[in-house]
C-alpha cells in the first residue's frame, strides 16, 4: 500500500505543473498591469516601470514562470501583489473555512442522497422513485449560484433566518452549505440508485430472499456494500466538485475562503495568490481521489489488490 500511495503522490507533480502552467499563460494574456493596479492610477510611469522591474514583470513569461516553480519548490509562494503580504498566509487564512463548507456540504450530501437513491431502487416505478428522480433532475439542471440567491432571498430576507453573508455566526454556514450540496446530493442519489438496482436483481440477492433473510438485511448486509463502489466514486468526485464550486457560492455569500481570495485575485490580476489557490485546489482533489481508491479496499477486499 505505501507503494501505491508513493505513485500516487508523484502523480500530482505533473498535475500541479500542468494546472499551474495554463492558469500562468492565462492570466499574463489578460488585459491590466499588476503594477498599474497596485499603484494606482494616479501614480507615474516611473514608478511603474520600477515595480514592474521589482517584481521581474519585464522578463519573458516562461522565465518568470520558471522562477515562480523554483520559489515553490522550496516552499514560497511568493507574495501577494495586492496585500504584500505572503501567498501562504493568505491562504492559511481562509483554507479552514473553505475546508468547512466543503464538510459541511458533503456531510447534507450523504445524509440525504444515499437514503433518496436506496429508497428509490427499492421502490422503483412508484410515486416515491418518480419523486426522487424528478428532485434529482432539478438539483443537476439549477446553477448553484441562482440557487444561492434564491436561498438568500427566501431564509435571509423574507424569513430572517439566517444570515445574508459573512461567516461571524454558526448559522451563516446553513445556507452555502446547502447551495453547495443540492447539486452533488442529486448525482449521488442518481448513482446510488442505479447501483442498487443492478445489485437487486443479481443472482445471491434473490438466493438470500428465498432463505427468508428480512428484507431489510438483505439490502443492508448483502445488496449496499456491493452497490457502494460506483457511489464512492461519485461521492469523491462530488468533493473535488464543491472545493471547486466554492469558487462561485463564496462570492454569492461573501464566505471569506479561498474560492472568494482567489477571485479577487484575478480581478486585481494578483498572479501570486492565484497560483497559490490553484495549486491548493489540485492538491486538495488529488488527495480526495487517493483517499477515495484507498477506500475502496475496506467496502471490497478484491479491490487491495491494485494497491501492490
Amino acid at each position: 500500500m505505501l507503494k501505491f500511495i508513493i505513485k500516487r503522490l508523484a502523480a500530482m507533480i505533473p498535475i500541479i505543473i500542468g494546472a499551474t502552467l495554463v492558469v500562468y499563460l492565462i492570466i499574463s494574456l489578460t488585459e491590466g498591469d499588476p503594477a498599474r493596479i497596485m499603484l494606482g492610477t494616479e501614480a507615474t510611469d516611473e514608478k511603474v516601470e520600477a515595480l514592474r522591474e521589482e517584481m521581474g514583470l519585464n522578463d519573458p513569461i516562461l522565465v518568470q514562470y520558471a522562477r515562480y516553480m523554483l520559489n515553490l519548490c522550496k516552499g514560497d509562494m511568493g507574495i501577494s501583489y495586492k496585500s504584500r503580504n505572503p501567498v501562504s498566509v493568505e491562504i492559511g487564512a481562509r483554507l479552514p473555512n473553505t475546508i468547512r463548507l466543503a464538510f459541511c456540504s458533503i456531510i447534507i450530501c450523504l445524509v440525504l442522497a444515499l437514503p433518496l437513491g436506496i429508497f428509490a431502487a427499492i421502490k422503483q416505478n412508484t410515486w416515491f422513485d418518480g419523486f426522487c428522480m424528478l428532485i434529482s433532475l432539478i438539483g443537476i439542471s439549477m446553477p448553484i449560484f441562482w440557487l444561492g440567491l434564491l436561498l438568500i432571498l427566501l431564509f435571509s430576507l423574507k424569513l430572517g433566518w439566517f444570515p445574508v453573508s459573512g461567516a461571524e455566526k454558526l448559522s451563516s454556514i446553513v445556507l452555502p452549505a446547502l447551495s453547495m450540496a443540492v447539486r452533488s446530493m442529486a448525482s449521488i442519489a442518481r448513482t446510488t440508485r442505479s447501483s442498487m438496482l443492478e445489485v437487486i436483481r443479481q443472482d445471491y440477492i434473490r438466493t438470500a430472499r428465498s432463505k427468508g433473510i428480512p428484507e431489510r438485511l438483505v439490502i443492508r448486509r448483502h445488496a449496499l456494500k456491493n452497490a457502494l463502489i460506483p457511489t464512492i466514486t461519485m461521492i469523491g468526485l462530488q468533493m473535488g466538485s464543491l472545493m471547486a464550486s466554492s469558487v462561485l457560492i463564496e462570492t454569492v455569500f461573501a464566505w471569506p475562503g479561498i474560492g472568494r481570495l482567489m477571485i479577487q485575485s484575478i480581478m486585481s490580476r494578483d498572479t501570486p495568490t492565484v497560483m497559490g489557490c490553484i495549486i491548493v485546489l489540485a492538491i486538495s482533489f488529488s488527495i480526495i481521489n487517493l483517499v477515495v481508491d484507498l477506500f475502496y479496499g475496506l467496502v471490497d477486499p478484491r479491490m487491495k489488490s491494485m494497491y501492490s
